[in-house]
């Protein structure tokens, strides 16, 4: 019985279990065939994957490199530190925690270590394109805290910082939060600095949606402005899914390193960890840089197609990866659109858009990205393709036959960018 369960150990996945396996592959298809443009994916690369599926799954290493609660973290603890000097590297910080397993976790571990529960935070409404962990009623942020939100105008859909500075001296709150979830456009983090200054507020930037952008310099680093910056380590950065903190002051490393362990987290993912320490090293190659600058690129091409086909984008533009689409003019709204767009193989999601008359559930917008289809090779070029597809998919929501033909456009589009590494 001892040597069945040994070779059943060293089994493959397809004869352990072919229901996952058969699932997987499903999955492989939908994104062979699909458009991702959900603007928090992307497509990590082989070596991320093979540093996530490696035996570091195996080992606890509850600590920090040097100072650990288990024997043999001789290897994981040389893994740590290199995606540690990885990332300092990358964004020029003095000191950064990679330990911890998402953004949302990197934003409660900063908020743990220096709020106390009724502080006052102020953040970006979600409404208006900021994230759950920024102050939403039903996160542990909004429950715990305070929570004073700052927005965009209403004729211009860009932040309003007289009104910000104006909510700061008025609630004195004791961090503000840069950084946004569904806003295109870039933020002036000096200028919230300052505003941070002048009411002795912390300043944090979640910089999760812009954090590739920022290292390959396609967007203004906060790390100058900020205390504190956190990030996911999977969107337009193109790593494993995960979080990461940084900082320059040396005072505020024990309460971060000790509020993410033992605060709030036991042992760290040292095989993801493994895994931003690759994506943390192809970051630092001078291919991402051109590859950061063609996600620019491909927005502001994505979002003047879109325009053209009659879309209202909020904002005007994106200084970013992302852009945000009024619908109210096509006569559907963000569920119905993101239901159609799923029809014909274009992966979109639905959201709010700055003061939308529709629930949250339903909306008046969708977001669109575009690190995924960037990765897979695609350029400004066929961007307009994009936008017609959307047009006509959106136009005729109820024509079923229209959307089988725009289906098959859309998997011819797939397999002349394909995504070869998987096999």
């Amino acid at each position: 019985m001892a040597t069945l369960s040994r070779n059943r150990h060293s089994s493959p996945l397809s004869e352990i279990d072919p229901a996952i396996f058969a699932l997987i592959g499903k999955e492989e298809e939908r994104q062979r065939n699909n458009l991702e443009l959900i603007a928090s994916e992307n497509i990590a690369s082989r070596a991320v994957r093979e540093a996530m599926m490696s035996v570091l799954t195996d080992k606890y290493a509850e600590g920090y490199p040097g100072r650990r609660y288990y024997g043999g973290c001789e290897v994981v603890d040389e893994v740590e530190t290199l995606a540690l000097d990885r990332v300092k590297e990358l964004y020029g910080a003095n000191f950064a925690n990679v330990q911890v397993h998402s953004g949302a976790q990197a934003n409660m571990a900063v908020y743990f270590a220096f709020l106390k529960p009724g502080d006052t935070l102020m953040a970006m409404n979600l409404a208006h394109g900021g994230h759950l962990t920024h102050g939403s009623p039903v996160n542990f942020s909004g429950q715990l805290y305070n929570i004073v939100p700052y927005g965009v105008r209403q004729d211009t859909e860009v932040i309003d910082y007289d009104e910000m500075e104006r909510l700061a001296v008025e609630n004195k709150p004791k961090m503000i939060v840069s950084g946004a979830t569904a806003y295109s456009r870039q933020f002036d983090f000096a200028r919230i600095r300052a505003i941070c200054d002048k009411v002795g507020a912390l300043h944090l930037c979640d910089m999760s949606h812009y954090s590739g952008l920022i290292a390959g310099g396609q967007y203004d680093s906060p790390l100058t402005h900020c205390d504190f910056v956190t990030s996911t380590t999977h969107k337009s950065i193109r790593g494993p899914r995960g979080g990461m903190i940084l900082w320059n002051n040396d005072e505020y490393t024990k309460p971060i390193n000790m509020s993410v362990f033992p605060g709030i987290q036991g042992g760290p993912l040292m095989h993801v960890i493994a895994a931003k320490a690759v994506c943390f090293g192809e970051a630092l190659r001078p291919e991402f840089k051109v590859y950061q600058a063609q996600i620019k690129k491909n927005a502001q091409a994505l979002s003047a197609a879109m325009i053209a086909e009659g879309f209202r984008i909020c904002s005007g533009g994106t200084d970013s990866h992302l852009l945000l689409v009024d619908l109210q003019s096509f006569g559907v709204n963000g569920k119905i659109a993101q239901i159609t767009l799923d029809e014909v193989n274009i992966t979109t999601n639905k959201n709010s858009i700055p003061f939308d008359p529709e629930k949250p559930f339903i909306t008046s917008g969708i977001r669109l990205g575009t690190p995924a289809v960037t990765t897979r090779g695609l350029t400004e070029a066929e961007m307009p393709v994009i936008a017609k597809l959307i047009g006509k998919a959106l136009k005729g929501h109820d024509d079923e036959a229209m959307k089988a033909e725009l289906k098959a456009e859309v998997i011819a589009l797939c397999a002349k960018f394909p995504i070869h590494d998987w096999s």
